[in-house]
């Protein structure tokens, strides 16, 4: 890989306001390593090089003018295919959304006003609706560590793009830990946001042109250092937050590691990595104490279940979500007889729910929050497990099919991977994705940072004092 297109986006970008490389010519080697990725990966999955070549050259003239080029000066970056743009309608997968005509969403008006170059769209599941990255319409996103495996979902194409140095930059979001998990499973960095941190119009879904700004949804940064992130979301959010925030200090950082939950399986090389992380930032000085799960993980689960259904069922078709209300007394019987919140009974009346079944949910919420709120009185952030497992191979079945199989050959179900991104999702947390290192396989394990409300200042710069002080990103040997 090119030295440049290797590091960061703020080394990047300090190369570019130097003169040491022009934004043209950084755009054309992005493309370079693009084009010699592609087929290994498919993470990128639609290009506008007219567009892109346009900006760039636009830019190094404003430069050259010794006019204002922003804080991104140039950069060329992808975002995900979630997100409309001028000339590269959002897909989210589906044939049918790209050939509309589209204006950008909010938070590419806020990249280009900084001076990206935004020259191409990742890819993502059908309606950012998986833990793995594939459609009909754009195909499988590989991973880089092993091309056997999935790069997680739905920011699958932005994480898988980012490890292998296709993009510095990338732009993701998160409903089921769409950020977080294709983090954990590429071995980048992300942020998920308190939520309305980030303006979501412009995201599909919901349905082109909604203004929705939809409950447990957020849109974050994505990146290869915990700086960018910080730059990334202070752009973001159009306001100075996360970039101003004063650096961490690990000698006077108190952390909780959460790794139990009865109800949360867990592989024991994942708990295995966190572990030695954790060790690690003891040894830099900070006070890590384990912790009991801070909330009740069935009650938790139960009413984000419900809160995350009322989201999912409006993009469902009518005739669906006809069939589950028919259904409803036999998941109630379901539940009754101890089903599981993540079984298909609990998703049926998930789905369903009505809005006295909502309120419901939502009053937990607020009480888990004030009870998790607690945590934070003592500790600075929670550090813990992101995903039940490494990243697993493909497995385009059914999903009443698909199991996660640990390490230690015993099968979880599918829906597991909603476990640990809960407490942050459900109660509006912001939680910044951090590399811990490689697990016994060799696979990238990541962790979670969560904070307390709006504290993602805190938690971004505890990721950062982190990565500059134990470890961050490792580049995979991506043989092609």
């Amino acid at each position: 890989m090119d030295e440049l297109i290797g590091r960061d986006a703020t080394d990047q970008i300090a190369a570019l306001n130097a003169g040491k490389v022009s934004a043209v010519e950084l755009l054309k080697d992005q493309l370079a390593r693009h084009e010699q990725t592609h087929g290994a990966l498919n993470a990128v999955v639609a290009v506008d090089l007219e567009r892109a070549m346009e900006r760039a050259k636009a830019v190094d003239d404003l430069r050259a003018r010794g006019e204002n080029v922003g804080l991104l000066g140039g950069l060329p970056m992808t975002v995900k295919d979630t997100f409309d743009v001028v000339g590269m309608a959002a897909s989210s997968g589906l044939a049918a959304l790209r050939r509309r005509q589209a204006e950008d969403a909010s938070v590419v008006k806020h990249l280009r006003r900084e001076g990206a170059v935004i020259w191409g769209k990742s890819n993502t599941p059908v309606l950012a609706g998986d833990w793995q990255t594939f459609n009909a319409l754009y195909g499988t996103t590989n991973n880089p560590w092993d091309v056997r495996r999935t790069t997680g979902g739905s920011s699958g194409g932005a994480a898988g793009a980012l490890a292998a140095g296709v993009t510095a930059l990338e732009v993701g979001s998160d409903i089921g830990g769409s950020l977080r998990i294709p983090a954990s499973f590429c071995g980048v960095y992300s942020h998920k946001p308190t939520w309305g941190l980030v303006d979501q119009h412009g995201h599909v879904p919901p349905t082109p042109g909604s203004w929705s700004e939809r409950d447990l949804n957020v849109v974050g940064p994505m990146a290869r250092s915990a700086r960018d992130l910080r730059l990334l979301l202070a752009i973001l959010e159009n306001g100075p937050m996360a970039a101003k925030a004063p650096p961490a200090d690990l000698k006077t950082a108190r952390i909780a590691l959460w790794l139990d939950e009865p109800s949360f399986p867990l592989d024991p090389e994942v708990r295995s990595a966190i572990e030695r992380f954790a060790a690690d930032l003891a040894v830099a000085g900070a006070e890590v104490t384990t912790i009991a799960s801070p909330v009740h993980g069935p009650t938790l689960m139960g009413a984000y279940q419900t809160l995350l259904g009322g989201v999912l069922g409006e993009d469902m078709p009518p005739g669906m979500i006809r069939n589950m209300e028919r259904l409803r007394g036999w998941a109630r019987w379901q539940i009754n007889r101890g089903a599981a919140p993540t079984s298909t009974a609990a998703m049926t009346l998930a789905y369903t729910a009505t809005h006295r079944e909502w309120m419901a949910a939502d009053a937990v919420r607020l009480r888990l929050r004030r009870e998790v709120a607690g945590v934070f009185d003592r500790y600075d952030a929670i550090l813990a497990p992101i995903t039940p497992v490494v990243a697993f191979p493909h497995d385009h079945r059914a999903f009443g099919r698909r199991r996660l199989v640990m390490s230690n050959g015993k099968a979880i179900p599918y829906p597991s991977m909603l476990n640990w991104i809960s407490l942050a999702t459900a109660l509006h947390l912001p939680a910044t994705a951090i590399p811990v290192g490689p697990s016994a396989s060799g696979l990238p394990v990541g962790a979670q940072l969560i904070g307390p409300l709006h504290g993602d200042s805190r938690t971004l710069a505890l990721a950062q004092a982190m990565e500059e002080n134990i470890r961050g990103f490792t580049a995979p040997d991506l043989d092609l």
